[in-house]
C-alpha cells in the first residue's frame, strides 16, 4: 500500500496519563527530530541518529517509542493531522481555487516526506503491528471542505466529487514517484486544478 493512503493513529489512549512537561518536551523533540531525518532519507534511518538530532540519549527515545512503528507511527500521525488540518487556515486567507492549489503541494509534500519510513510503514501496516489506515477518508474531507467553499464562492465546479480529486492526486503522486520530476509533478497538479475550476 502507498504512504499517501494510509494513517498511524498515533493518538493517546483515552484513559492514558498526560506527561510530565519535561517528557513531553522531549517527545515533541524527538518527533521533530525524525520527521527531518525521514524527509530526508532515501532509505532507514537510524534510530540513534534521531535521538542524538533531538538532543536526548536512545534511552530516552526507547522510553517513548518502544519500537521503530511506534515512532513512524507518530510521526505520521502528527504530519497527516498537519495536513488534513490546514483547509480551514488556508480558505480564511486564500480564494478557494487558490486555497486548493496551495492545499495540494502540502499534501504533495507529505506523500514525498515518506521514503525514508516507507518500509516500517508497510511492514507495519502489513503485520497488524499499525493501526488501520483511514488516511484517504481524511484527505478527501479535506478536500471537500475546499471544494464547497469554491461551489460557494462561485470559483470552483458544483458537480466534482471530492473523492474523485482525491483519486486523481493519488495517481500522480504514483506515476511521479519514481521519476522525482517536481516540475512535472506541478504540472500534473495545475491540470486537476483547470479541470476542477469553474467555467
Amino acid at each position: 500500500m502507498n504512504p499517501v493512503l494510509a494513517e498511524a493513529a498515533g493518538a493517546p489512549e483515552p484513559d492514558a496519563r498526560p506527561l510530565r512537561a519535561d517528557a513531553q518536551r522531549n517527545r515533541d523533540r524527538l518527533v521533530a527530530a525524525a520527521q527531518s531525518a525521514f524527509a530526508a532519507a532515501d532509505d532507514t534511518v537510524a534510530l540513534e541518529v534521531i535521538a542524538r538530532d533531538a538532543g536526548v540519549g536512545i534511552g530516552t527515545l526507547y522510553r517513548h517509542f518502544p519500537t521503530r512503528e511506534a515512532l513512524v507511527e507518530a510521526v505520521y500521525a502528527a504530519e497527516l493531522d498537519e495536513v488534513t488540518s490546514s483547509a480551514p487556515t488556508l480558505l480564511a486567507t486564500l480564494p478557494p481555487d487558490v486555497a486548493l492549489r496551495a492545499w495540494l503541494d502540502g499534501y504533495a509534500r507529505f506523500a514525498e516526506h515518506k521514503r525514508g519510513m516507507i518500509d516500517t510503514l508497510r511492514a507495519g501496516w502489513a503485520s497488524g503491528r499499525m493501526a488501520t489506515p483511514t488516511t484517504r477518508e481524511r484527505v478527501t474531507a479535506a478536500i471537500a471542505a475546499i471544494l464547497e467553499a469554491g461551489v460557494r464562492a462561485g470559483t470552483l465546479r458544483s458537480d466534482v466529487l471530492a473523492d474523485d480529486v482525491t483519486t486523481l492526486v493519488l495517481g500522480v503522486f504514483l506515476s511521479t514517484a519514481r521519476n522525482d520530476d517536481d516540475e512535472q509533478m506541478a504540472r500534473l497538479l495545475d491540470l486537476i486544478l483547470d479541470a476542477v475550476r469553474a467555467a
